[in-house]
C-alpha cells in the first residue's frame, strides 16, 4: 500500500485508525478541529485512552509516517472518523459529518478515494456526502470514489479488534467497494464483506441495536427481580447455557457512542415501523432514574437523611476513560434532583470533567453515606473491602463487579441492582 490517507477526525475511532495504517508504512496526515488535540498528538501525548495506543503513537511519529493539523492535505485517500451525535431531540446530527466531507473538497482529486467511517443513519452517504463531493467536479463513482466502512470495534480492545474482527465495506460502486477493501486488506486479518453503502449504513446500526434491544429486555427483567425474589444476574447466567440464548446484561443506563446513540437513528427513520427500538431506548433511557431511585430507597431505609451519595465511576463502561453519553452523569444528575449531595470519582478520568468528581477515592469513600458503583473498572473489582477506611458500610454494586461474600464478610450492607436479596 504506497497511497497516502488523510484521516478527519482524531477521536477513539480516527486517531487508532491513523496509527494503525502508519505502523503500516503508510504516510498519513490526521486532522482535527481541535488544536489541543492536534498538538498533543505532535508532542505524542494521547488526549485519549486506549490500550497499546501509546506505543504505537510513538513509532508512528518517530517514522515520519504520522503527522497532524487542523487542516487537511491532498492525499490520495480521504478517511472521515467524526462524531454523528443526537440532537436533544434524539434526531441525528449530520453536520460534523457534512462538515468534514465539505473540508476534503478542496483536495480531492481524480482516482481518490473517499470514505465515510462514522456511524451514520442509513442514506448519510447518499444525502450528506455525496451532495457535498460533487462540488469538487468529479464524477463520483467514476472519478472519484466513495464508500462506508463503519468501525466494529470497542474501546479498551481497539486494536485487537482492528486487525481481526470482519469488516463491513459498501460502496457507491463495486470499484468504490473493491478499492477500500483493497486499502484495508494492509492491516486486517477477518474477512472484509463488499455490499452498497446503504447498506453498510443499516448493518452497523442494527448491530448497536441488537445490543441496545436486549440490554432493554435484561433492565425489565433487573426491575421485575425483586416481585420474582431471584437475582437475575444468576438467572440471566443460567439461560446463557441455553445454546441459542444470549441476554445480556442490566445496569445503571446505556452509555457509549454507538449503543445510546445509534438505534434513534432507526427510530426517526422508521417512525411507528421502529416501535420495539423506541421502546427499548425509552427503557434504557430510564434506568439512571430507577437507579437514584432505589439509592434513595436504601438510605431511607437505613434511616440516612441528607445524604452524600459516592458515586464510582464516570466512564459509560469499564477500564476507559470514555464519558461519551455515560449513564453515570446521568445518574448523579437524578440523585441531585432527589436533594442528594454527590461526590464522585473515577480512576480513568484524570481531569476532573463532572462538577462532583475528585482525583482522591479516598475523599469519596471518607464522604458518602453511602457507596454506589456505577462503572465496572478493574480497580473497583480488586478493592479490598476489608482495608477502606469509608464513612459507610453501604454499598450497592449497579453493575455485578464486587465480590458479595467478601465485602459481607467485611461488614458491608450490600446492594445490587435485579437482585431480590436487598
Amino acid at each position: 500500500m504506497t497511497k497516502s490517507i488523510c484521516v478527519v477526525g482524531l477521536g477513539y475511532i480516527g486517531l487508532p485508525t491513523a496509527v494503525m495504517f502508519a505502523n503500516h508504512g503508510v504516510k498519513v496526515h490526521g486532522v482535527d478541529v481541535n488544536p489541543a488535540a492536534v498538538k498533543s498528538i505532535q508532542e505524542k501525548q494521547l488526549h485519549i485512552e486506549e490500550n497499546g495506543l501509546q506505543e504505537r503513537l510513538n513509532k508512528a511519529v518517530d517514522e515520519g509516517f504520522l503527522t497532524a493539523s487542523t487542516t487537511p492535505v491532498t492525499s490520495d485517500v480521504y478517511i472521515v472518523a467524526v462524531p454523528s451525535p443526537i440532537n436533544p431531540d434524539n434526531t441525528a446530527n449530520l453536520e460534523y459529518v457534512r462538515q468534514a466531507t465539505a473540508s476534503i473538497v478542496p483536495f480531492v482529486k481524480k482516482g481518490d478515494l473517499v470514505i465515510l467511517e462514522s456511524t451514520v443513519p442509513p442514506k448519510t452517504v447518499e444525502n450528506v456526502m455525496l451532495p457535498e463531493l460533487v462540488k469538487s467536479g468529479l464524477e463520483i463513482g467514476t472519478e472519484l470514489y466513495v464508500s462506508h466502512s463503519p468501525e466494529r470495534v470497542i474501546p479498551g480492545r481497539i486494536f485487537e479488534e482492528l486487525v481481526n474482527n470482519d469488516r463491513i465495506v459498501g460502496g457507491i460502486s463495486q470499484k468504490s467497494a473493491e478499492l477500500t477493501k483493497e486499502l484495508y486488506e494492509t492491516f486486517v486479518k477477518g474477512e472484509i464483506h463488499l455490499t452498497d453503502a446503504t447498506t453498510a449504513e443499516l448493518v452497523k446500526v442494527m448491530e448497536n441495536t441488537y445490543r441496545d434491544v436486549n440490554i432493554a429486555f435484561a433492565n425489565e427483567l433487573a426491575k421485575m427481580a425483586e416481585k420474582l425474589d431471584v437475582n437475575i444476574w444468576e438467572a440471566i447466567k443460567f439461560a446463557n447455557y441455553h445454546p441459542r440464548v444470549n441476554v445480556h446484561f442490566p445496569g445503571p443506563g446505556v452509555g457509549g457512542h454507538c449503543i445510546a446513540v445509534d438505534p434513534w437513528f432507526l427510530v426517526e427513520l422508521g417512525g411507528e415501523q421502529a416501535q420495539i427500538i423506541h421502546l427499548s431506548r425509552n427503557t434504557n433511557d430510564s434506568m439512571p432514574s430507577f437507579t437514584a431511585q432505589k439509592t434513595q430507597a436504601i438510605l431511607n431505609k437505613n434511616g440516612i437523611a441528607g445524604a452524600t451519595v459516592g458515586a464510582f465511576g464516570l466512564a459509560f463502561k469499564g477500564n476507559v476513560d470514555d464519558m461519551r453519553e455515560s449513564p453515570s452523569t446521568i445518574v448523579i444528575d437524578e440523585l441531585q434532583k432527589l436533594g442528594l449531595t454527590v461526590v464522585s470519582h473515577d480512576p480513568h478520568i484524570k481531569q476532573n470533567k463532572h462538577e462532583t468528581q475528585t482525583q482522591s477515592m479516598q475523599e469519596a469513600l471518607e464522604q458518602s453515606d453511602i457507596l454506589v458503583f456505577l462503572t465496572d473498572h478493574k480497580e473497583f473489582r480488586e478493592l479490598d473491602p476489608a482495608t477502606l477506611n469509608a464513612k459507610s458500610k453501604i454499598v450497592f454494586d449497579t453493575k455485578n463487579c464486587l465480590n458479595r461474600e467478601v465485602w459481607e464478610k467485611a461488614g458491608f450492607q450490600f446492594h445490587l441492582l435485579g437482585d431480590a436479596k436487598n
